[in-house]
């Protein structure tokens, strides 16, 4: 999926809320800072109780972003955060270089690959579902299937 044009991505974000039952609010605004780019910010809060902090600027003459960051909160605590900084000394993320995602434990350092995470198409898809189903696993609890 390719990125969409600026007034349909900016409908997209707007109707989150009326679109997705699992999401309480959203403060996620569009500021445009030139004629073909833009940054959208704010919080997506889902009724799991997560809050998804969102940071994107996208340029819309190439229909792409051009950098994001997307953290995770349960409460104050930040359990989850998606980067595109560089780590190609770490062989494991190569299948979605520069794209990867921290996690507990040792968050900082833990990086793991970003399936769905990248510069050509919009990521708030893959954040609300990843939302959804880390609140899912906070109220089911870790499988005991191994």
């Amino acid at each position: 999926m390719a990125f969409p044009p600026r007034d349909a991505y900016e409908r997209f974000i707007y109707s989150l809320p009326a679109t997705h039952p699992e999401i309480r609010s959203s403060t996620l605004h569009l500021y445009t800072n030139s004629p073909k780019t833009c940054f959208v910010r704010g919080s997506i809060w889902f009724e799991s109780g997560l809050e998804l902090r969102v940071f994107e600027y996208l340029d819309f003459s190439d229909g792409k972003l051009l950098n994001y960051h997307y953290t995770v909160f349960r409460g104050q605590e930040r359990i989850r955060w998606y980067d595109p900084q560089p780590h190609p000394e770490i062989p494991e993320l190569t299948s979605t270089f520069p794209h990867h995602v921290h996690e507990p434990p040792s968050i900082k350092h833990n990086r793991k690959p970003a399936p769905g995470i990248s510069f050509q198409a919009p990521n708030l898809p893959t954040l609300i579902a990843d939302c959804m189903a880390l609140g899912d696993s906070m109220i089911t609890g870790p499988s005991t299937n191994d």
